[in-house]
């Protein structure tokens, strides 16, 4: 989910206010079902030109999800995406470490193999945006359907329209921010972790949004990792981690909303390793990331606390997106996480997003034993490409002058 879909919706607290007859609860469970329960304002203007994509929660049940064959559309792609590249009027890096911007192409006009590139590039970038697209939301689904089969979301907003597969990010003036019920930090996520097969080429696109304010955050879990010492990175790639769905069900019942999927926990590497890249990953996120499995609870927060302040608050991670009317993003959920700005009230701001399931996340020692390859540093490859000598064979990074401005 966006986190701006889930950042303390005030009929949430209501609701929760009014269950607490029913049983006691603690303040930190009250606050953790305001923080997860989704937005269900609306300001009640049916003649708004995208009201049949405004959010509903139908009353409806789904079996847990299984297990299904995915295979990434970016191992089918040239490695030069000479096709997608080329039909750009300017291709963009925004910085060293994340997201690029393609100028001048037409979403709706994509070939099959412009779509395995584009997947390509994603994975290797972590976001990819497009401006002024108007490519509609079947459209939309149709590219994500080229990378994988449609996650439906268990509790979070669809569209008046049925769609199943959009996921709905909606915030108007009816909706006041409520930051008692959340920190910064916690806003940031990388979708549906918790899943057994969480997301991969997500899409997101923005209909509506206010002049300014609104803005989303991404953080590269490949810059991440490379940041830390050789001697952490052994040790947090033998970890793993619990993503849970618990609270945020139990926020969606707080707020009297429909659970359409029971919940589950999931357990998954720490450092996972994408596909198509070979690249090593961070993958725990403040939204759902519970506990590190088999540590005592204090090393495990702390570790945990590390990571998550490193991805919210270094700069050199980061890319920040000022979204205008129909732009589209598409990021990688398995090496990104992600953060949207909610500054914009009392204006508008409404989004769909079309999210296709990834691979089972693969640890580093299964992503060695299963292709037979060396799972690798991004950082350490990219110097390797530019000609930088590495000290002591490559075991070790380049040491960084000073920086000051």
């Amino acid at each position: 989910m966006e986190p701006d879909a889930c950042a303390g919706a005030e009929y949430g607290i209501r609701a929760i206010h009014h269950r607490a007859h029913r049983r006691p609860e603690s303040r930190e469970r009250r606050r953790q079902q305001c923080f997860y329960s989704p937005s269900i304002g609306d300001d009640g203007d049916n003649t708004y030109a995208y009201a049949q994509f405004k959010p509903s929660f139908p009353d409806i049940s789904w079996p847990p999800l299984t297990e299904v064959a995915v295979s990434d559309r970016g191992l089918l792609a040239d490695p030069a995406k000479k096709s997608l590249l080329s039909a750009a009027s300017k291709v963009r890096h925004l910085t060293p470490a994340i997201g690029t911007e393609l100028l001048g192409i037409d979403l709706r006009q994509l070939t099959d193999a412009q779509k395995d590139e584009l997947a390509l590039l994603v994975a290797e970038r972590g976001v990819v945006f497009f401006r002024d697209q108007e490519i509609d939301v079947y459209g939309q689904l149709d590219i994500a359907r080229h990378f994988g089969p449609l996650h439906k979301h268990a509790t979070t907003p669809i569209p008046r329209n049925g769609l199943e597969e959009v996921h709905v990010v909606y915030n108007d003036s009816s909706r006041r921010p409520d930051p008692a019920s959340f920190s910064k930090l916690e806003l940031w996520h990388t979708d549906v972790s918790y899943e057994i097969q969480p997301p991969s080429t997500t899409s997101l696109k923005v209909i509506t949004g206010p002049e300014y304010g609104g803005d989303t955050l991404w953080s590269s879990g490949y810059a991440l990792y490379s940041s830390f010492s050789p001697g952490f990175q052994k040790y947090l790639e033998g970890l793993t981690a619990l993503h849970s769905a618990v609270a945020q069900a139990d926020g969606s019942r707080a707020a009297g909303l429909p659970v359409r999927r029971e919940p589950i926990e999931t357990i998954h590497p720490v450092v996972r390793v994408h596909p198509v890249t070979g690249w090593k990953s961070i993958y725990v996120n403040p939204g759902f990331t519970r506990r590190i499995i088999g540590l005592p609870k204090a090393e495990s927060d702390a570790i945990l606390q590390l990571l998550f302040h490193q991805i919210a608050q270094n700069p050199d991670f980061q890319v920040r997106f000022k979204w205008e009317h129909n732009d589209i993003a598409f990021w990688d959920n398995r090496v990104v996480t992600h953060s949207a700005t909610f500054d914009f009230f009392p204006e508008t701001r409404h989004a769909l997003r079309a999210t296709p399931h990834g691979e089972k996340p693969l640890s580093v020692a299964a992503y060695e034993k299963q292709t037979g390859k060396v799972a690798k540093d991004r950082q350490i490859e990219i110097w390797r490409q530019k000609g930088i000598e590495l000290p002591g064979g490559g075991d070790e990074k380049p040491k960084v002058a000073r920086y000051n401005d």
